[in-house]
């Protein structure tokens, strides 16, 4: 067997071991704290609704073990098993080209992949989601949204999958500066088009009506000196209770966007102070950033990969007898995320520093306290855990523990 096989499947178990145990510490700590309601939120969240939280999201951990061990498992066959072998010399007899091979390769993967993580979706939305009363999509809805992203994925990703392969196979020793290029700019088109173009695709976007609420806001963006294409209200109840903002796109075509489930949870004060940490975000330049970690991030991998495909043993050790410049694509994008999965606490440590950075600046922009509202607010309505296990939550919580995120609003007061 090949050392890197060996390895594989090495860092395969660690983190299949490691999510586990993480699963297990994030169950254990919220059953342990489940009985009472943490001292900072005693006056505003009742142990009915807290307990809902630490139920909700015990069903929620201990479901995710499942898709787990199964995603591992079909990895394993896919690459150790002869999955991607088998899959590879069926669509090689139909002698198409070089591209069109990989492309056809790529597009049953995915729609093999596809069908077989489906039960998993539809248990988490018809099942857990109905079960704590969040989830408000129907069948069609369900079906037509899997029809739609099919689509769109096909649409968009057929086209710039044809170029890389091409790239590949003709530009040369640093056609993974090429790929690394284009795919950039794609990213950047994608992130332009989404607010006007793909959004709407899966729901309707309605201007936020005319009213205190929306003079609120203008000023809020007057005071911050942020232009948008538009302040709409998302149809988010067609899916789920859960609320949320955000803001999309950039340049001229950014959009603020409201769930319309949002709009009834908070007041104006609250909303206003949601809004202004959205735009701290977008003030601290925490979008620009991320944007350019992601393209270092994507021009190492690739630099990586272009290495890795030169190498015979690469393909062999998972499983792989003939090289393909689409095999080492796809098979580098099936295994890095067992190698990256151990970074997540580095990512997870950038993400909430930008969270407290913005936090700072709504609390400045409109006052602090609002914001705890709005937080508390959002918590109980989502059903959001107020006790998760701090390691498991450096893992995987983009945001800072509720606690720790209150606390430090409240030193700003």
């Amino acid at each position: 067997m090949h050392s890197f096989t060996l390895f594989f499947v090495a860092m395969l178990a660690l983190s299949v071991g490691l999510r586990f145990w993480l699963s297990y510490r994030q169950i254990s700590h919220i059953r342990a704290h489940r009985s009472s309601v943490p001292v900072a939120f005693e006056d505003t969240i009742s142990l009915d609704d807290h307990q809902k939280a630490a139920d909700y999201t015990v069903a929620k951990t201990r479901f995710s073990r499942l898709p787990m061990f199964f995603d591992a498992g079909l990895l394993l066959i896919w690459t150790l098993g002869g999955g991607l072998e088998w899959l590879d010399q069926t669509i090689t007899t139909y002698e198409l080209n070089p591209i069109m091979t990989g492309i056809t390769v790529m597009l049953a993967f995915m729609l093999i992949s596809s069908l077989l993580e489906l039960p998993f979706s539809v248990y988490s939305t018809f099942v857990i989601e109905e079960r704590f009363g969040f989830n408000r999509t129907t069948v069609k809805t369900f079906i037509t949204d899997i029809i739609k992203g099919a689509a769109l994925a096909l649409i968009l990703g057929v086209p710039i999958l044809w170029v890389i392969l091409w790239l590949m196979e003709q530009a040369g020793e640093y056609w993974w500066v090429y790929a690394w290029a284009v795919w950039t700019g794609f990213s950047l088109f994608i992130m332009w088009i989404y607010p006007t173009l793909i959004a709407p695709i899966f729901n309707k976007f309605e201007p936020l009506e005319e009213g205190a609420t929306l003079d609120r806001i203008h000023q809020l963006l007057q005071r911050c000196g942020f232009s948008s294409n538009g302040i709409f209200v998302i149809d988010g109840s067609k899916r789920s209770s859960h609320g949320n903002a955000y803001f999309s796109g950039f340049g001229r075509n950014k959009r603020i966007v409201f769930f319309d489930t949002l709009l009834k949870m908070l007041n104006d004060d609250e909303l206003e102070a949601v809004l202004a940490h959205e735009l701290g975000h977008f003030k601290k330049k925490h979008i620009v950033k991320s944007m350019l970690i992601s393209i270092a991030m994507t021009f190492v991998a690739l630099a990586i990969l272009a290495w890795l495909m030169k190498n015979e043993w690469f393909y062999t050790a998972l499983g792989i007898s003939t090289p393909s410049t689409y095999m080492a694509l796809l098979l580098f994008a099936l295994i890095l995320p067992v190698f990256t999965f151990v970074l997540h606490p580095l990512i997870s440590l950038f993400s909430r520093k930008n969270e407290f950075e913005a936090d700072a600046f709504a609390a400045n922009q409109t006052r602090a306290e609002y914001l705890v509202q709005a937080l508390v607010g959002l918590y109980k309505e989502n059903a959001s855990t107020l006790t998760p296990d701090p390691l498991y939550s450096a893992f995987y919580d983009s945001h800072p523990p509720a606690p720790v995120r209150i606390a430090h609003l409240n030193a700003q007061t």
